[in-house]
């Protein structure tokens, strides 16, 4: 016997418990949480671009999860299967049920439930809009009469912004700025050897600034809430890139897991010493343990009047970035696999190489994608 799925549709918002604009990793960690109900995940995307891939998470049997390729929030919602019982779906629009095991969805259901609007093979509303096919898209607008048939069953629901819902607009674009992002990280600018400027949703909250050497644990606890976790052993594999070593300084982490970003903090004067920001590339050994970090590298301005330095960012190749910190040939890699220390993991691409350059260290994938980046 299967547990019903009993969600609520909000158009331009969500479905049930998913709503539009939350990231990936809050996403996974919480169906990590409803296995009862989807006990089993698929996620697709492309790993030929696996830094900027659209992202999908097909929940057997009903629901697509689309996530944009660069901020990696789910930007729409695919209710798919409406009539198939492993598990039933039942789903409620204010108060009514639309669809049930009981109950089949058909186009004058959405009449009397919606109102009017445009003619044609789909039937679209401002954040919302049904499909009589099973895949792909119809023309819209742009149907024929004698498609409307009163009875004809819907076989999609697909609900995503109202800001983002165009004709003209990107399928797989990123998603409008919404509540749910409120008090993420929207950007961390990174400046070697000062530290990371860290910039908030919404657009009008106040930056911070996090120096290495001057920025304390108490003042990430003040600014950043108590980290998910405080972890007291430095991987000693990072050592050989800095010349200045205090064996008797052991120091710990804290993990702030939900904004993608690692502070090594030392152990006697408890201010941050190294930063560690994530990339969260889908396929590498670090994918879904951290949220993406939205991270750019900048440079020094041409001169004091150039209010635009040059910056790299997240998603371009290693080589570009290499070339960015030091134009010479890049300087010899250490190898690490961190599946080494995780017997259940396997992975086509566990290994990853450390450059280390000064006063930063990038961890590069097969794919010559930045996977994470570490300031010391």
């Amino acid at each position: 016997m299967f547990p019903t799925l009993d969600v609520e549709l909000r158009p331009g918002f969500g479905l049930g418990a998913f709503e539009l604009g939350a990231s990936l990793w809050n996403i996974i960690n919480m169906i990590r949480q409803m296995q009862h109900l989807f006990p089993q995940v698929d996620i697709k995307y492309d790993p030929d671009a696996s830094s900027t891939t659209p992202i999908i998470l097909h929940l057997r049997p009903h629901l697509d999860l689309l996530f944009s390729g660069k901020n990696q929030r789910l930007r729409t919602i695919c209710v798919r299967k409406l009539r198939d019982t492993s598990p039933p779906v039942t789903l409620h629009y204010k108060g009514s049920v639309l669809s049930s095991a009981d109950e089949v969805l058909r186009r004058v259901g959405i009449s009397r439930n919606f109102g009017p609007t445009y003619p044609g093979d789909d039937l679209r509303y401002p954040g919302v809009w049904f499909s009589f096919e099973e895949e792909g898209i119809g023309e819209g607008r742009k149907g024929n009469a004698h498609n409307e048939d009163r009875l004809q069953e819907v076989k999609r629901v697909l609900i995503s912004q109202k800001e983002v819902d165009t004709e003209q607009g990107d399928a797989l674009g990123e998603v409008a700025e919404c509540p749910i992002m409120n008090s993420d990280i929207a950007l961390a600018i990174v400046k070697v050897h000062d530290g990371v400027t860290l910039q908030f949703y919404p657009s009008n909250t106040a930056s911070l600034h996090v120096r290495i050497g001057t920025t304390t644990a108490q003042d990430l606890a003040v600014s950043l809430g108590r980290p998910l976790r405080v972890h007291y052993k430095e991987d000693d594999r990072m050592t050989i890139h800095s010349s200045l070593q205090d064996e008797s300084d052991t120091g710990y982490f804290y993990n702030y897991f939900q904004h993608g970003i690692d502070f090594y903090i030392s152990g006697k004067s408890h201010v941050v010493k190294k930063i560690i920001l994530q990339s969260n590339v889908p396929g590498s050994p670090l994918f879904q343990v951290y949220k993406r970090c939205n991270w750019e590298i900048e440079g020094k301005p041409e001169d004091d009047e150039d209010d635009t330095p040059p910056r790299k960012r997240f998603y371009d190749r290693f080589e570009t970035i290499s070339h960015f910190l030091s134009p010479r040939e890049p300087p010899p890699s250490m190898l690490l696999d961190r599946t080494n220390d995780e017997e259940d993991i396997t992975l086509p691409s566990a290994t990853t190489r450390l450059y280390g350059y000064d006063g930063i260290i990038l961890e590069v994938s097969e794919a010559s994608q930045v996977i994470s980046v570490t300031l010391f």
